[in-house]
């Protein structure tokens, strides 16, 4: 299994930071590299416990979809998603905010898992850790510069 440990300092508000964080139509804008749509359960707007969503994407030149759904939350400390079907033989992903004075700390814990045994465990360490990390920045960079403005 590997593991990304992400911390995002944001100069706003735990809400608004939270609301972003969670908001379908803005992660599509985050991920326009991949294409990135959602296709299926909560497809625009802010996603809630219990609800899930289908994305189709194009990753590593390979149409894929994963679909994730909100186990846990409480606003606007944490919400945690999972995979309920996609390429990964498991993946979960943990979003926690705390207030910093008049700043907020987003943290991502993404924990994953590729099929495939040993081959799997090398394309991880070697390449997909790498490639998700850069993924999960490039969507924080647009949270961050839009719970800025």
């Amino acid at each position: 299994m590997s593991t990304i440990h992400l911390e995002t300092f944001i100069k706003a508000d735990i809400r608004k930071v939270f609301d972003l964080a969670r908001d379908i139509d803005l992660h599509q804008k985050s991920t326009f590299q991949t294409g990135e749509v959602a296709i299926a359960g909560r497809t625009s707007g802010l996603i809630e416990l219990g609800e899930t969503v289908t994305w189709r994407a194009k990753h590593l030149g390979v149409v894929q979809t994963h679909t994730s759904k909100i186990t846990a939350m409480e606003k606007p400390y944490h919400f945690t998603d999972i995979m309920l079907k996609g390429t990964f033989k498991s993946f979960r992903h943990q979003h926690i905010f705390r207030q910093d004075g008049s700043n907020t700390v987003m943290t991502d814990i993404l924990e994953f898992e590729s099929p495939l045994g040993v081959f799997g465990k090398l394309f991880n360490y070697f390449f997909l850790k790498n490639y998700m990390t850069k993924f999960l920045i490039e969507r924080n960079k647009l949270i961050k510069i839009t719970a800025e403005q």
